[in-house]
């Protein structure tokens, strides 16, 4: 899915507050852009044609063997070339995040939503832990029995400081050859604009990938930020987790708005009457504020929506604005 992703602020004038995007609010990379600025000489030189040095500290990080890392342009890049390397028959719970599906395709001559043809050997199960749109976070024990019950299980863990729930370590993972874990330094740092990401598994999974991976996918520039970043545990992103459930049940409180129970900065909305995109719509000219319309994620529908929580005055103006629209359209 090129288009229907947040954070497309860009389509619209004057927005003041971005509750499209899960990015962890207001971080501040002032260091960081103080080092790259220090190194403008990565840009007269290709990078590692893989990220080697980048793997390294990863792996030193979690104890971990550096055959057992792969460095990608951002998590997206980990999804698409597992879905290209383990042509298995995919299942992918709904709603969840739309590229595994989405990179299934590209990879299957015939696929069904979920599903794809008999030739496929094996079933490869997708878990975004946390999920996205919904928040939901599944425990080592649900995911013990899906490793089980599926020949793969493809864990993407973006938002696995988002939330104050234990989720499977990179170390654990790697002792199993059955699950591939997804990290993302972009969510875990908040620079989207980098695309970093890498993935953690089995040696004997990721010598496979390995050998599909494309030269120089990596800039220099993304390296040496991710090597910065470890270095700087202070940059790490800490959502306000309070403050997000205060939101939620400010929604929760809002008549004509379901919200689902969520244990991350970001929920999922539904709208009792009228659509996500009239909502989105009315926020931006309105107030200067963006949500996300999350009609096109597959399993919901044009009512629902999602927002991550901002600051709280930020989120006050929201459920005054969004009390504002539905007072404004009524109940028809």
């Amino acid at each position: 899915m090129i288009e229907g992703h947040g954070d497309d602020a860009y389509r619209y004038e004057h927005i003041r507050s971005d509750f499209s995007s899960n990015i962890c609010v207001h971080s501040n990379h002032q260091s960081l852009l103080h080092h790259l600025a220090a190194h403008p000489e990565l840009i007269s030189h290709y990078p590692e044609p893989e990220a080697w040095s980048l793997e390294r500290m990863i792996a030193e990080r979690y104890d971990i063997d550096p055959g057992q890392v792969i460095v990608t342009s951002g998590a997206t890049e980990a999804i698409y070339l597992i879905a290209q390397v383990f042509k298995m028959q995919p299942v992918i719970p709904r709603p969840t995040f739309s590229e595994y599906e989405d990179a299934c395709i590209m990879y299957s001559d015939a696929i069904a939503p979920g599903y794809a043809g008999n030739d496929r050997a094996g079933k490869m199960l997708w878990l975004c832990n946390p999920n996205n749109p919904t928040g939901e976070v599944y425990d080592q024990l649900y995911v013990d029995r899906m490793m089980a019950e599926y020949d793969l299980v493809v864990i993407d863990h973006s938002y696995e400081n988002y939330t104050d729930l234990p989720v499977m370590s990179p170390r654990w993972g790697a002792r199993t050859p059955y699950s591939i874990q997804i990290h993302s330094m972009t969510k875990t740092y908040g620079v989207p604009g980098l695309r970093l990401g890498y993935i953690t598994a089995h040696e004997n999974l990721t010598k496979v990938l390995r050998r599909n991976l494309r030269p120089w996918s990596v800039s220099a520039l993304a390296i040496e930020a991710g090597k910065y970043l470890l270095e700087h545990d202070e940059l790490i992103c800490k959502p306000d987790l309070k403050e997000a459930q205060r939101l939620y049940f400010m929604l929760q409180q809002t008549e004509g708005i379901v919200v689902t129970p969520t244990r991350t900065n970001f929920m999922l909305c539904r709208l009792a009457q009228h659509t996500a995109a009239e909502l989105k719509d009315y926020l931006a000219r309105c107030h200067g504020m963006l949500i996300r319309d999350a009609s096109n994620f597959r399993g919901l529908t044009s009512q629902h929506f999602r927002v991550a929580a901002q600051t709280p005055a930020e989120n006050d103006e929201l459920i005054r604005a969004i009390q504002s629209f539905i007072a404004l359209k009524g109940n028809g």
